[in-house]
């Protein structure tokens, strides 16, 4: 794309976010509400308006809405005096002003640290995108309409007393006039407030692009920031009015969806649904952000802006606008949009409106350099919390910016298949249906998009980029779905009692994550009586910490782990830690997933291996493929990572970022081994072989082996002794081998398709159980014997080091020599001989291993590992658990591992998601608002009579 010759203007960074959208009152909330896929649509609440009252499913029917449904602000806790708003004239203030105070203390808080009541803020502004009309204003004006009930009630006859008397009765059910009500109800005294209370001396103000209006004031804040007028801006945006005037001027339009949902992009798409909440960002100039040593979430590297013109009517939205604005935007940005990832777009849910608007991408998406299909994923937090109109461009515009910071490209809900007009296969675009790590090499930053379009054609489109520089970079919001606490103690009883505390202390917590972080913080391991849970939510963990106390005092001696996520033990002594590393056969689509998202140091590893590509195709993208819509097209991509040649790199990269974990934890292994492909993971781990080199042997080795069987092979796992299968078979030949010797009960044979499955038949006949399993040939066999000589040749030209720990090799049940030239033989060997994993396991036993940790996807090795070892004291714990929560079974792992006594640095983490507590104040005064005024007569607690 060629870029117009402008004056350079400066960068902008995100330095401060505030959120508060239905189902959440944090940014921490709503990005967690985002990653989960959560749908905040509910009926709508009587504190609102009441469905009785102006629901017909008739849209032609006068003074009623075929709609009954949106997204909805739940309580607030409003302490007026803290903003200095006299209690007395909350009712005849409208409710957002008083939320707005709430989310700029909160977002200066946040831009500040705490620290913006030490600050100079005659420089700072604030402009919010307001619609014109507020809730109050209905209120006010209707009370004025006195005179028209008056005739109407005088026409009918009715005596004047009772006229007066009616009219009286129909007032009281408005709130009254007072002084304060016009500031009240003014739009503008939403900016104005907060400039007031919170002593604000730049420019406040408000402006209104329908809903455009959250990135209109983000232009204007962007402007006044490059002119050198603020040197900190608030922008965002304000919208609590969802009363009945707004549902009913939706459903003229009409623009509401009839079945009553939203659903973006999809081939069920049928209208918006509407949404109400706040989100304000502060903004400073990079240099001076980078100079202040400000935490930064994101940069804004451009805003276009365009009108439609003149279109067939006021409010049909016109492509060819829309895609001016995107075109600005980069031309301010210095990029084009082949390198964008990430859209989040406007997306309401209207067929119209959404056609035009993908239209209006791919006009600009298709002129860029990049020829190649569906490389930007696309959606809206619509799906999620509805169009909240005024502030609906401040909710995406947060969501992307989170996107960026968090390094994951979250999802849009409610599209089972897409809109099969948009043709989207032959666009640049798809629509991202589950939440995926944001894999970048070191090309370019990620980089991210955001669309708003109003009513009368007014159209805005951001350009963001992921932070690189050398400032801090702002605190990773805590959106796990459990965390772990883990507490320690002198004794069985004393730990009994910690339970209870701990208990007590929830109850005063401002969330799951502070007690988890505090009460690892205090942990000591030296201590004998341990115990660590996992849990979802406060009351998870209070539930769970009974059951602890309960069973500790009725046994304090005997040592206890739950499947959901309670362990215990009193005086477990560690003993030597070893490393496994899974083999083919473990993988599976989005293996690692999570912790990639949560975690920077797995992230690490695939950002590393995206500069690595193989036919043109970088390893994530097998892993983390785009959403696709079809079982067949899920399977596909299932078949496609079981390729030999991709299943081995993928596994080592899943396998390398569980170890970067590891090692974050300082976990350090006494010994490694692994099953199969996972022994080059081991030699990885041990030092052996370098990143680069680690994922090319990887690969060469997948690719040798998969194009070694002249003829297709197979392997069957059979729950068996490995001497009665010998006997069973006459010892075997080299059409039929013992492959695997995984368990004292579980041989894996090898050999050619029919004889496997003439072996199948056979231990079917004899009652033997046998599975089939998912590989594309017959390893460690004969049948790739011709990898081997190959794959040694290859590994000549690869640097090995000396091991930093013993690393014990399959086929020898050994250690590895410390020789270059023999770790290479022993490795190209091992593809065509035996996994002697039963021997492998005792023999690291012998050696002094008592704690077994898989490193890797899925728990089969520490199943194996169980069974190899059992009646013999150890612990055997895995990583991950295919079907659990990634960061669930990780929690469980490392609470099983300090429960045994074994010492992990927890520091780690929580270094990317360094915030301060905030616990629960008790005020002297509070009051609970939300998205409908406080105090209004109607309708009345429990619905009219």
């Amino acid at each position: 794309m060629l870029m117009s010759q402008r004056p350079v203007r400066p960068s902008i960074a995100v330095v401060g976010v505030s959120a508060l959208f239905p189902g959440s009152n944090t940014a921490g909330g709503f990005w967690k509400d985002i990653l989960e896929g959560q749908d905040r649509m509910t009926d709508v609440p009587p504190s609102h308006w009441l469905i009785e009252d102006y629901y017909d499913p008739n849209p032609a029917a006068q003074d009623k809405t075929y709609a009954r449904r949106g997204a909805f602000l739940g309580n607030v806790d409003f302490d007026p005096m803290e903003y200095g708003v006299p209690p007395n004239i909350v009712p005849s203030t409208d409710t957002s002003q008083l939320l707005a105070l709430i989310m700029a203390k909160q977002v200066l808080d946040d831009a500040t640290r705490g620290q913006f009541a030490k600050m100079d803020p005659s420089r700072a502004s604030i402009m919010l995108g307001v619609t014109s009309a507020q809730e109050l204003v209905n209120q006010m004006a209707s009370r004025l309409q006195k005179p028209i009930w008056q005739k109407a009630l005088r026409e009918q006859g009715l005596p004047e007393d009772e006229v007066q008397q009616i009219c009286e009765r129909i007032a009281g059910q408005y709130v009254p006039w007072q002084e304060s009500s016009f500031p009240g109800l003014l739009g503008n005294v939403v900016a104005g407030r907060i400039a007031n209370r919170l002593n604000l001396g730049g420019t406040n103000c408000v402006t209104d692009a329908a809903c455009a209006s959250s990135v209109a004031a983000l232009s204007m804040a962007v402007n006044e920031l490059w002119l050198g007028d603020s040197d900190l801006a608030i922008a965002g945006g304000v919208d609590t009015m969802n009363d009945i005037f707004m549902f009913v001027c939706f459903s003229k339009t009409p623009a509401l969806s009839p079945t009553g949902d939203c659903r973006p992009f999809s081939s069920k798409a049928d209208g918006t649904m509407l949404g109400e909440g706040l989100g304000f960002v502060a903004l400073k100039r990079l240099d001076d952000a980078e100079r202040d040593g400000d935490h930064v979430y994101a940069v804004l590297r451009g805003v276009g802006s365009s009108s439609d013109g003149r279109a067939a009517s006021v409010y049909a939205p016109v492509a060819k606008g829309q895609a001016q604005a995107h075109r600005r935007a980069y031309e301010q940005a210095g990029h084009g949009p082949e390198t964008v990832e990430l859209v989040e777009a406007h997306g309401t849910g209207t067929r119209a409106g959404d056609a035009a608007e993908f239209n209006g991408l791919r006009m600009v998406f298709e002129e860029s350099t990049r020829k190649e299909r569906q490389w930007c994923a696309i959606g809206s937090v619509k799906s999620q919390i509805g169009h909240t109109k005024s502030s609906a461009g401040a909710a995406g515009l947060i969501k992307a910016i989170l996107a960026l910071q968090h390094r994951v490209l979250p999802p849009t809900i409610k599209v089972e298949q897409p809109n099969p007009e948009m043709k989207i296969d032959e666009s640049p675009f798809y629509v991202n249906t589950e939440a995926r790590p944001w894999v970048r090499g070191s090309d370019h930053p990620r980089r991210a998009s955001v669309s708003s379009f109003g009513f009368g054609g007014s159209n805005f489109h951001v350009a963001l980029e992921e932070y690189k520089g050398p400032a801090p970079k702002a605190a990773r919001l805590r959106a796990m779905p459990t965390e772990l606490v883990a507490l320690s103690a002198a004794t069985p009883a004393d730990l009994a009692a910690l339970c209870d505390a701990t208990t007590t202390a929830s109850e005063t917590a401002g969330a799951l994550w502070e007690v988890a972080r505090d009460s690892q913080r205090a942990l000591d391991v030296k201590l004998p009586a341990r115990l660590s849970v996992v849990a979802s939510s406060l009351d998870d963990l209070r539930a769970k910490l009974a059951q602890a106390r309960d069973l500790i005092k009725a046994s304090p001696d005997t040592a206890v782990s739950t499947p959901a996520g309670v362990h215990y033990a009193n005086g477990a002594q560690a003993g030597e830690v070893a490393f496994l590393f899974p083999g083919q056969g473990s993988q599976y689509v989005g293996m690692g997933g999570a912790l990639a998202m949560h975690l920077d140091e797995a992230l690490a590893a695939w950002d590393h291996s995206a500069d690595t590509r193989f036919d043109g195709t970088a390893v994530h993208e097998v892993v983390f493929p785009r959403p696709v819509f079809s079982d067949e097209a899920r399977a596909a991509q299932h078949a496609h990572l079981t390729e030999t040649r991709w299943a081995q790199p993928a596994l080592g990269v899943t396998s390398a970022a569980a170890l970067g974990v590891m090692r974050a934890l300082k976990l350090t292994p006494a010994m490694v081994g692994g099953h199969s492909f996972g022994e080059v993971t081991a030699l990885h781990a041990a030092g052996v072989l370098g990143d680069d080199d680690f994922l090319r042997v990887a690969r060469r080795r997948g690719e040798l082996m998969a194009d070694a069987s002249s003829e297709a092979g197979a392997m069957l796992a059979v729950a068996c002794a490995v001497d009665d299968i010998r006997g069973l078979f006459n010892g075997l030949s080299t059409e039929l081998v013992v492959a695997n010797h995984n368990a004292p009960r579980q041989v894996v044979l090898s050999g050619r398709k029919a004889a496997i499955e003439e072996a199948r038949k056979k231990l079917e006949g004899r009652g033997v159980t046998s599975r089939v399993l998912p590989v594309s040939t017959a390893f460690h066999s004969p049948l790739v014997s011709a990898s081997s000589e190959p794959f040694g040749q290859f590994l000549a030209g690869v640097e090995f080091q000396a091991p930093r720990c013993p690393v014990y090799a399959n086929s020898e049940a050994a250690p590895y020599a410390a020789d270059a030239d023999a770790m290479r033989a022993t490795l190209a060997g091992q593809i065509a001989r035996p996994v002697r994993f039963v021997e492998q396991v005792q023999a690291m036993y012998e050696a002094g291993a008592r704690v077994f940790v898989e490193v890797g996807p899925g728990s089969v090795l520490t199943q194996l590992t169980g069974d190899i070892l059992a009646g013999k004291p150890h612990l055997a714990v895995h990583l991950d658990r295919k079907g659990q929560p990634g960061v669930t079974s990780l929690w469980n792992a490392l609470g099983r591992l300090l429960v045994q006594g074994v010492a992990l640095d927890l520091e780690a983490l929580w270094a990317a998601y360094d915030r301060p507590s905030k616990p629960r104040v008790k005020r002297a005064m509070t009051l609970p608002i939300n998205g409908s005024n406080y105090g209004k007569p109607y309708p009345p607690p429990g619905g009219a009579a």
